[in-house]
């Protein structure tokens, strides 16, 4: 029987080391992540808000948006994907219902934030957090909408109180979040490796995460070697797919409006694009359902099975 994913994610909390995880946006982006080697992947809601709409990350997207996007990407992929959650849209009741349907889309993990609504975009300005009690029922709603499902979905438990209140309440919401049962703690927007190391030391047996925003995010880029020595377990780079796609096109475009098409190295191959997006494996299981008139079609040069 294959491993379920939430498993396969578990196996890899409990493996030696750090695990780097870069943040993707939609299903050619999460396969790109499977071919470069990573054992698993997070979804970025500011991605995919930006990618899906072009608009900010400040609740604008839907639940029934992001939850299409992540079925997609989950689709297109078999490592494990953890959905960015939000603050579950809404009250301990929404965060249920927000569980369940990550547990039908099949998503290994689920992090989930004690932000007000309308929510705010990590690192940025204006983050407000609902009260201790209600962001450690949000937690324990989710717990219990796992065990209700039967499922062992991995959920990640996120504070954005060390900016919105002070870092001393997000060890406090942490060290609460670990006592209800949430498999891993995140205190976003951690603003020095001081902080980061005594986040770390709270609820030693609770894997940490790493936020890592790059460009000018607060948290410090530290290097996988320098997270291990910190404590954390898994991390986090949600806008290097992104950010980098960006500017890709950007120079791209720049150049096909004076007439310049991408240099050599800068543009993958059509026919390593094809091998990317599927053409290949189509073409192989194709064959398998030729009938007799494909190969009369192919043999007179009228159909070419696997072929352009």
């Amino acid at each position: 029987m294959a491993e379920s994913p939430a498993k396969a994610l578990r196996r890899i909390l409990a493996s030696p080391g750090v695990h780097l995880g870069p943040s993707c946006f939609d299903a050619l982006s999460a396969k790109l992540v499977e071919r470069a080697g990573f054992d698993y992947c997070f979804t970025s809601g500011f991605s995919i808000s930006a990618a899906r709409l072009c608009l900010p990350d400040v609740a604008l997207i839907s639940f029934g948006e992001m939850m299409d996007q992540g079925r997609q990407i989950i689709q297109a992929v078999s490592i494990p994907i953890i959905a960015d959650g939000d603050n579950g849209y809404g009250n301990a009741m929404n965060v249920k219902r927000t569980i369940r349907e990550a547990i039908r889309a099949g998503y290994a993990g689920i992090f989930l934030e004690d932000q007000v609504s309308p929510k705010a975009c990590g690192h940025t300005r204006g983050r407000k957090v609902v009260p201790r009690d209600e962001a450690v029922m949000r937690i324990k709603a989710a717990i219990d909408a796992r065990k209700e499902s039967g499922s062992d979905i991995v959920i990640v438990a996120r504070t954005d109180s060390r900016q919105a209140i002070s870092f001393e309440e997000s060890l406090w919401r942490s060290q609460a979040f670990a006592d209800v049962g949430a498999d891993v703690l995140l205190i976003d927007a951690l603003a020095s490796r001081e902080q980061m190391k005594a986040f770390c030391e709270i609820a030693p047996s609770v894997p940490k995460m790493a936020n890592l925003l790059e460009g000018g995010g607060k948290t410090p880029i530290l290097n996988p070697s320098e997270l291990e020595d910190v404590g954390f377990k898994i991390a986090a780079y949600p806008l290097s797919l992104m950010g980098v796609s960006m500017r890709a096109m950007q120079n791209a475009l720049t150049g096909l409006k004076r007439g310049q098409i991408p240099s050599h190295g800068t543009i993958p191959s059509f026919e390593e694009i094809k091998e990317i997006v599927g053409f290949n494996s189509y073409y192989e299981e194709e064959k398998r359902y030729a009938t007799s008139s494909d190969k009369v079609s192919s043999q007179n040069g009228t159909f070419s099975l696997g072929k352009e």
